[in-house]
C-alpha cells in the first residue's frame, strides 16, 4: 500500500514537471515521462539496465537521437514548473549555483569535447605524458527558500570545448567556467537554457 502511494506521488510529480515541456510531440513527452520513471528507479545505473529490456532501451536511444530532443527541450517543463512554484512564495528567494563535471572516461575529444588537459607521468625521455579528460560541465542555478526548501532549477549551462590553447594547454589548468559575452559563449561551446525572462520577473535575494 505504501509503495503504491509513493509510485502514485512520483507519477503525479512527473506529470506536473512535464506539463509545459516543449518537445513538440505528445509521444516524445510520454517517452520522456517513462524514461524519468525508469531512471529514477535505477539511479546511477546505465541506460540499458534502467530500461530493463531491449525494446525500452532502443526506444530510449531513439528518443535521444530525435532532432527535437535537446537539453533545453527536456528541461523546459521543469523550468516552467520552477517558475510557477516561485510565484507562490512571498518574500525573497535564494539562487544557489554550482558546477558539476560530467566525466566520460572512454570518450574522445572529437565526440564529447574536453574539460582539462592533465599529465600522467613522463616517458623515458622525460617528456610529460598528457591526456585530455573528456566530458561536459554543467553549471546549474537552484532556487531555494530562505528555509532551504528547493523549488527547482532556474537555469543550467552546459559547456565543453573542442580544443585548448594558450595557458590552458601549457599548464593543464582547468578551463574557465565563465565567459564575458554571449558571442564568446556561442563560439566556445556554451549552451544555456532556463525559464523565459519577462519584464515582470521576480527579483531574488
Amino acid at each position: 500500500m505504501e509503495r503504491a502511494a509513493v509510485e502514485s506521488g512520483a507519477a503525479s510529480w512527473v506529470e506536473d514537471e512535464l506539463a509545459a515541456c516543449r518537445l513538440g510531440d505528445r509521444r516524445l513527452v510520454g517517452r520522456l515521462g517513462r524514461l524519468l520513471h525508469q531512471l529514477g528507479d535505477a539511479m546511477g545505473e546505465p541506460l540499458p539496465l534502467a530500461c530493463q529490456d531491449w525494446a525500452n532501451t532502443k526506444a530510449a536511444y531513439r528518443f535521444f537521437a530525435n532532432g527535437r530532443v535537446n537539453e533545453a527541450a527536456i528541461l523546459s517543463g521543469h523550468f516552467a514548473a520552477t517558475a510557477s512554484r516561485c510565484a507562490t512564495v512571498a518574500g525573497p528567494l535564494l539562487v544557489v549555483q554550482d558546477t558539476t563535471s560530467l566525466i566520460y572516461k572512454w570518450a574522445t575529444p572529437e565526440t564529447v569535447g574536453g574539460l582539462v588537459i592533465g599529465c600522467n607521468g613522463c616517458n623515458r625521455e622525460g617528456r610529460l605524458l598528457q591526456y585530455t579528460q573528456c566530458g561536459v560541465l554543467m553549471h546549474s542555478s537552484l532556487v531555494v527558500t530562505p528555509e532551504g526548501v528547493p523549488l527547482g532549477l532556474a537555469e543550467a549551462t552546459f559547456w565543453t570545448r573542442s580544443r585548448f590553447k594558450g595557458t590552458n594547454r601549457s599548464s593543464g589548468m582547468s578551463i574557465r567556467r565563465a565567459c564575458p559575452s554571449s558571442a564568446k559563449r556561442a563560439c566556445d561551446g556554451w549552451r544555456v537554457c532556463g525559464w523565459p525572462r519577462t519584464g515582470s520577473a521576480r527579483q531574488t535575494g
